[in-house]
């Protein structure tokens, strides 16, 4: 079974809403392909790696949360740039790209996945003077000492956590990808833990000083998991193939 470039197109608009936010690139179709798609792979980044596996194995579109042509990036096509689009047309291949629209799709995105495998059931989020970012909040069956959080979260993103603070945890704040700005907004929402994938040198005295446990998750590590839902509700719905390719990245 098959769709057609369009009809992917029409769906993955129609879900992610993209025209809601203020990005800081183009959501949607960004590079243009084969009509017809029987295979879509999705992954975190459209690198190299993961165009070159998506050839191997006979890609049509490929559905990424970091895409490219970024705000205030060199617009010329040279070097690296020039080399993954270069493969991506030779292919014909599509390739689609949601950023926010993807982070914050209340069921399928990235922070509410993120959610589901710490645990927590019902999630909201944090009333913000920029709504373009989402931190959600939300809270744990009971409580837990931050140790046996973290073992649960580490188990499930397969790899080790930097961690700050120490006692219990049960309500919890988060923001996945580079979120670590947000840890003041978590620490005034009274939260006994924030969670997000990176971390920068003040995040750790903000959580000290503030009073708040403190885990950087990993970038990547945080953002698998709302393509894949994303993919294989387009597989349910329109009848292509999905596969999802994870290419490591420790940040």
């Amino acid at each position: 079974m098959s769709c057609t470039r369009d009809d992917l197109r029409v769906y993955l608009d129609t879900l992610l809403v993209p025209e809601k936010y203020r990005d800081y690139c183009p959501n949607g179709l960004q590079i243009e392909g084969k009509e017809h798609i029987h295979r879509l792979v999705t992954g975190v980044t459209a690198c190299q790696a993961l165009i070159d596996q998506a050839i191997e194995v006979g890609a049509d579109a490929i559905l990424v949360h970091h895409g490219f042509f970024w705000r205030s990036e060199d617009p010329v096509v040279v070097g690296m740039k020039a080399r993954r689009l270069r493969a991506l047309m030779l292919s014909d291949i599509n390739l689609f790209a949601y950023h926010l629209p993807l982070d914050c799709h209340p069921e399928l995105g990235n922070n509410a996945q993120l959610g589901r495998l710490m645990g927590i059931a019902q999630a909201t989020q944090l009333a913000s003077s920029d709504s373009s970012i989402p931190v959600f909040c939300g809270e744990l069956t009971e409580a837990m000492p931050i140790s046996s959080f973290v073992e649960h979260l580490s188990s499930q993103l397969g790899r080790e956590l930097l961690t700050v603070g120490e006692g219990a945890v049960k309500k919890i704040a988060w923001c996945t990808g580079a979120g670590q700005h947000y840890i003041d907004k978590a620490a005034d929402a009274a939260v006994d833990l924030y969670v997000t994938g990176e971390v920068s040198e003040q995040t750790i005295h903000s959580a000290r000083e503030r009073g708040i446990c403190f885990v950087s998750a990993g970038h990547h590590a945080t953002e698998r998991y709302g393509v894949q839902a994303v993919g294989e509700q387009v597989a349910g719905e329109l009848g292509c193939v999905h596969q999802f390719i994870d290419i490591d990245n420790p940040a």
